[in-house]
């Protein structure tokens, strides 16, 4: 038998390799993955509708803005922490950007560019108390929170601020080729960032290791205090690319936007596996639990179970999800 070539050969290396992540993805995923089919194929049946492609696109659009939020809380929540002022920074960052368009006149790209920078900034703050002190990250990100969103209230008087730019609307209402819709695009982006940062870098590795046992990061030479700021930064940033998406399909930033998308993101990365005392999760099993959670809003939606109704859902979901990870962890 002939010797196989250089190109044979990496080919082969990365076929293998694809291989046996997907059989390990879907061996620690396997009772998500299958609740997951289980849903849809329950909601189809119920709502016909459910599987239009017009429809499978706007859960995909609605459950991007979710996983922006849930991947970034997936590091955090590894780490063991939480980080309670996503919803917030989304809205801050949106009245910021609108406001700088729509009332000062500021080009869109920069405008963009500012409300990125303010939720980088009060990450970084988050992550700075967080690693620097003895406070413990949910007083600090509910401090975080009310503040963001205080301040949200102040700058609009409480009343949203409408913008009627083509190109700042495009950011979350456009379409590449006409089908894949533009939060879709920056998602894929986002994960395949977040599959590298946490797979293929010594920064993912560091995150299990101080969620695992933080004295032994410390005596092993981690320095934890940059992990955790990295963090909570990256938090902030990802929440400002949800702020500024939802308030371009808004057409305005909402002092009210985000209320609520801390739960949801919280909700996906605890459903997707990963252990609320950290140490332990995976992105894959993120971006499943943020799909439950999408596809069972949309489901609700359409069988016309009231708003009210679906907080109830989502609070049982979460129950549930972190009384099984308990369970898991007794029986292990």
């Amino acid at each position: 038998m002939s010797q196989l070539t250089v190109s044979e050969k990496k080919n082969t290396n990365f076929v293998l390799n694809v291989g046996v992540g997907l059989k390990d993805f879907i061996r620690h995923n396997l009772g998500i993955i299958l609740g997951f089919l289980v849903l849809c194929i329950v909601i189809s049946i119920v709502n016909p509708n459910f599987l239009s492609s017009n429809n499978l696109m706007n859960v995909l659009r609605q459950t991007s803005t979710n996983l922006y939020l849930a991947l970034a809380m997936t590091m955090i929540i590894i780490l063991g922490g939480i980080d309670l002022s996503v919803g917030s920074i989304m809205a801050v960052v949106g009245v910021v950007t609108t406001a700088l368009i729509a009332q000062s006149g500021v080009p869109v790209y920069l405008a963009v560019i500012a409300g990125v920078l303010v939720g980088i900034l009060i990450g970084s703050v988050n992550g700075y108390v967080v690693a620097t002190t003895v406070i413990p990250p949910f007083i600090v990100t509910l401090a975080t929170m009310n503040i963001a969103r205080g301040a949200a209230y102040v700058l609009t008087d409480g009343k949203p601020v409408r913008v009627m730019s083509d190109s700042f609307n495009f950011i979350g209402s456009g379409y590449v080729g006409g089908v894949v819709p533009m939060p879709v695009v920056y998602l894929i982006i986002i994960l395949l960032l977040c599959y590298l940062i946490m797979n293929k870098t010594k920064l993912g590795r560091y995150m299990y290791a101080v969620g695992g046992n933080a004295d032994a990061a410390k005596f092993s030479g981690i320095n934890i205090k940059k992990v955790k700021f990295f963090a909570y930064t990256f938090s902030g940033l990802m929440a400002s690319v949800a702020g500024i998406v939802l308030a371009s399909r808004m057409f305005s930033g909402q002092p009210t936007a985000g209320n609520g998308a801390e739960l949801d993101a919280i909700a996906a990365v605890v459903l997707g596996g990963t252990s609320m005392t950290g140490g332990s999760g995976r992105i894959g099993g993120t971006v499943i639990g943020a799909l439950i959670i999408g596809v069972l809003s949309n489901g609700l939606n359409l069988m016309g179970v009231s708003s009210f109704w679906q907080y109830i859902v989502k609070g049982i979901v979460i129950l549930v999800a972190v009384y099984a990870d308990v369970i898991k962890k007794r029986k292990a």
